[in-house]
């Protein structure tokens, strides 16, 4: 695992396939684009990559690139599943803001008042932190999430459980980074506490609510909540990870350190389908919906990542080169790193998935990123004039 936030915002043969439903000279170079800019991705050293770009009238365009497994050479199903790691967040954060608007919570609420005690010392204090902080990662909580840097930690820590408890406990243990809402650092320890407050409110865990209320409704039968299970939905790409030069490793067995906000497993079909609902208003109210995209700048370090970035309430607004912004949130763990978005009109989506994290250098890692950040750019910038050549 890379450290955080890198870990969870980030971060051969070759075989290609392309697939389109709709044929029109119209879609035929978005779709050789998509193509190229999936290429790039692999011919980084990236073993499997793919990706999805749903267009205003419905048509999906799908690219592939590398292979599946590097010991037998098989190819990156189309619609392959993969963990969904951070992206979860919008899922999360969805299901508290429907909480506020049916008036059962509210983004003033202080952590004190759901979790009584749970945040406190070395100056941590849930009395003066809140809800819309926790969800915005502007509450200064330090985050200490478990993880690993070399191939023998993985073998020895990939299936250790850990609860809720344990992780805020390991946050306790440390002076928070700023004082509540006077900065912004990723907070992974944040969400473990809004999904506490989820069940304190509703009586049902998160992942309950979030099947529920979002993945039910919207006909999402391929986004599955794994629990304490190592093991992923079939088809999927082997996870790879590379802890330094040479030490490439599989790593797709493994529990995520924080199973009920990052156990999830989801295809690029879900992600669209996800992104294009909420920013197209059916899983939100618009007041709701508003405050998700009232942003604030990501700090220093991220803003290597996302150059231009802000953060919302579990959203992530990012310019596009062609005018404008888009919305979405990246994922990253165990060697899935995922990249999303959607325009603001939630008319035009895409997702790129990888399945190797070349988290052995930083430059590896900016250039994975930056390369994944130019697919979901090109896919959401096509039809429209541009300010770049194409």
């Amino acid at each position: 695992m890379m450290s955080t936030p890198l870990k969870y915002l980030a971060i051969a043969l070759g075989v290609a396939t392309l697939l389109s439903t709709g044929t029109t000279t119209a879609t035929a170079s978005p779709v050789a684009r998509l193509q190229r800019d999936t290429d790039a991705i692999h011919a980084l050293g990236i073993s499997g990559v793919q990706a999805r770009v749903i267009a205003p009238d419905g048509r999906q365009s799908v690219a592939t690139s590398g292979t599946a497994r590097l010991d037998t050479g098989r190819p990156v199903a189309a619609d392959g599943y993969f963990r969904m790691a951070s992206t979860a967040k919008t899922l999360v954060a969805t299901v508290v803001l429907q909480l506020e608007a049916e008036g059962r919570l509210s983004l003033h609420d202080t952590v004190d008042h759901w979790l009584p005690g749970v945040v406190r010392g070395n100056g941590n204090d849930g009395r003066r932190i809140t809800v819309r902080q926790l969800l915005q990662h502007t509450s200064g909580i330090h985050d200490d999430l478990p993880g690993y840097t070399t191939p023998e930690e993985y073998y020895r820590q990939r299936h250790d459980v850990y609860g809720p408890g344990q992780l805020v406990a390991r946050a306790m243990a440390h002076a928070p980074d700023f004082p509540p809402g006077k900065g912004w650092a990723y907070s992974n320890t944040g969400y473990v506490l809004l999904a506490l407050i989820i069940q304190k409110a509703t009586g049902h865990p998160a992942h309950q609510e979030i099947e529920d209320r979002v993945l039910r409704p919207l006909g999402l039968d391929r986004t599955r909540w794994l629990g304490a299970s190592p093991a992923l939905p079939r088809p999927h790409a082997q996870a790879y990870q590379y802890f330094g030069p040479g030490s490439r490793v599989d790593v797709t067995d493994q529990i995520p350190v924080d199973p009920e906000n990052l156990s999830w497993a989801t295809t690029t079909r879900d992600e669209n389908r996800l992104l294009r609902a909420l920013l197209a208003g059916r899983l939100l109210p618009a007041r709701q919906l508003a405050e998700m995209k009232r942003t604030v700048p990501v700090n220093a370090e991220v803003q290597q990542l996302w150059p231009g970035g802000r953060y919302g309430l579990g959203l992530v607004e990012r310019p596009l080169s062609c005018g404008g912004s888009y919305w979405g949130h990246e994922g990253g763990d165990g060697g899935y790193i995922t990249l999303n978005g959607v325009t603001d009109d939630g008319r035009r989506s895409a997702v790129v998935s990888m399945s190797e994290a070349r988290g052995d250098t930083p430059d590896h890692i900016l250039a994975q990123e930056n390369a994944a950040s130019t697919l979901i750019d090109q896919a959401l910038c096509d039809g429209r004039t541009t300010n770049v050549s194409a």
